[in-house]
């Protein structure tokens, strides 16, 4: 048996005291009392310990929950709070230092112009840009996408791995693109839904990927029919924490490839995913494409864990545990997001020039949007056409020298106001002080708004008789 001259006495470390009170309750001696001073590091009144009756029971040291704010007196049996990052001394690296392999950029042998659908195009573009790795899980209306990719890939040496799940396609994505290696996947709406943890995982440990996502309606499962409903998701909500990655939205088959291009490029620029956000209609109908005069052959980043010595010292991960560390790493972040804001903001005008009501639309209704102003302008309007390329960051830049001069903007969508959203959002960070009168055409459900539709509504509004 223990003496209790010899048992030890608690101490209390304050920043880690909870004030639940246990311990109070727990000591037969009434040798601890509530607290009526605030520590300042916790915002919560800590214990207040009087030991001259303690026996050393021990009962409080019991009592105290994780991470004890109660410990065995210093110097006596205890613990010692020791930097996990010190525990087991120094990381071991290699004397190495790694270096980047750059890309290359060779000659692609002219061919006939093709007619393809938009997802082969993005397909195409993807292993021009020197994809050689494809993970995903069949879905309306991207598969096609997919299949064209595991036709291709096994024969350039490539990898195509249908996945068990979209949650396991972006895990998949993860550990592919933290060796350095050029990935995708194309999915549509519900599967992009299931990725999003994965990608601000990605996002965190900053790992490029290019995620093609075919929207279609909803909510729930909705149907196969083409939508835009997924702006907000790639723009506001790409999983948990402070995330944000460029939003791609091309309009014709020729810029899925183009774009998809585009999307490789500025996920390595960035060490970030990238959205290619495409709708169901543009994903199943065919057009042509042009290829481009020069493909890519990958090189190697000197971030990879590719699994070679030059290599070893490097780690790839999103957990980082001290929370001054996470919010500096979250700084460094924000810093990136802000470089891409003034960087790459992607637009087209459409006559323009001389427009007093300007169409907003992206993706394939701003093919109809450019139809409409075709019938507008033989009815004495003078409309335009604004399409974002780039829907996160909206190209705000492009945009406010034609808000003081035209009368009104009319946004086009398949969604319930989410384009629109973006645009307001964007003005207002950009400081803009008062918008032209905003109107709007929207369509759900897979049905998509029509030139003539448009049209009609943009005459009405400006009180011109069909």
């Amino acid at each position: 048996m223990i003496e209790a001259a010899t048992r030890p006495k608690p101490f209390l470390l304050p920043e880690f005291c909870k004030g639940c009170w246990r311990c109070i309750d727990a000591c037969p001696k009434h040798c601890i009392s509530a607290g009526t001073e605030i520590n300042p590091a916790t915002g919560l009144l800590p214990v207040v310990l009087e030991l001259d009756q303690c026996n050393g029971c021990g009962l409080c040291l019991s009592a105290c929950p994780e991470p004890y704010g109660l410990r065995p007196a210093s110097g006596e049996v205890g613990f010692e709070l020791v930097d996990p990052a010190e525990m087991f001394g120094p990381r071991p690296r290699a004397d190495v230092r790694a270096v980047t392999v750059p890309d290359v950029r060779l000659p692609l042998p002219p061919v006939e112009t093709l007619v393809i659908k938009g997802t082969y195009a993005s397909a195409i573009g993807a292993v021009l840009a020197g994809c050689r790795h494809f993970y995903g899980y069949p879905i309306t209306p991207s598969t096609e996408g997919a299949e064209l990719m595991a036709k291709v890939l096994p024969k350039l040496d490539g990898v195509f791995l249908q996945a068990v799940s979209e949650v396991a396609t972006v895990n998949h994505m993860y550990g592919t693109s933290g060796a350095g290696m050029r990935c995708m996947t194309f999915t549509s709406s519900p599967g992009f839904s299931l990725m999003l943890e994965g990608i601000s995982y990605m996002i965190g440990a900053e790992l490029p990927g290019v995620f093609v996502d075919v929207m279609r309606g909803g909510p729930g499962l909705g149907n196969i029919g083409p939508e835009q409903s997924d702006i907000k998701l790639a723009c506001r909500g790409l999983g948990h924490g402070n995330t944000h990655a460029p939003v791609l939205a091309p309009a014709t088959p020729q810029e899925m490839l183009d774009l998809t291009v585009l999307a490789f490029d500025l996920s390595f620029k960035y060490r970030n995913p990238v959205v290619l956000l495409g709708d169901g209609y543009l994903g199943q109908m065919t057009g042509r494409v042009k290829l481009p005069a020069t493909y890519v052959r990958p090189g190697l980043p000197d971030w990879a864990v590719y699994g070679d010595a030059a290599h070893r010292g490097n780690l790839i991960c999103s957990i980082v545990m001290v929370e001054t560390d996470l919010e500096e790493h979250n700084r460094k972040l924000n810093a990136k997001y802000a470089r891409m804001a003034a960087e790459e903001q992607r637009s087209e005008l459409y006559r323009t020039d001389d427009a007093d009501v300007l169409v907003v639309a992206c993706n394939s209704p701003s093919q109809m949007a450019k139809g409409a102003v075709e019938m507008l302008r033989k009815r004495g309007i003078r409309a335009g056409v604004f399409r974002p390329i780039t829907l996160w960051p909206f190209p705000i830049d492009a945009l406010k020298p034609l808000l003081g001069r035209v009368r009104r903007l009319v946004v086009v969508e398949a969604s319930n106001g989410q384009l629109e959203d973006e645009l307001r959002l964007a003005a207002s960070h950009a400081g803009v002080g008062a918008l032209p009168p905003i109107d709007h055409v929207r369509r759900f459900g897979g049905v998509l708004p029509q030139a003539r539709e448009i049209a009609d509504r943009v005459a009405e509004l400006e009180g011109v008789l069909s």
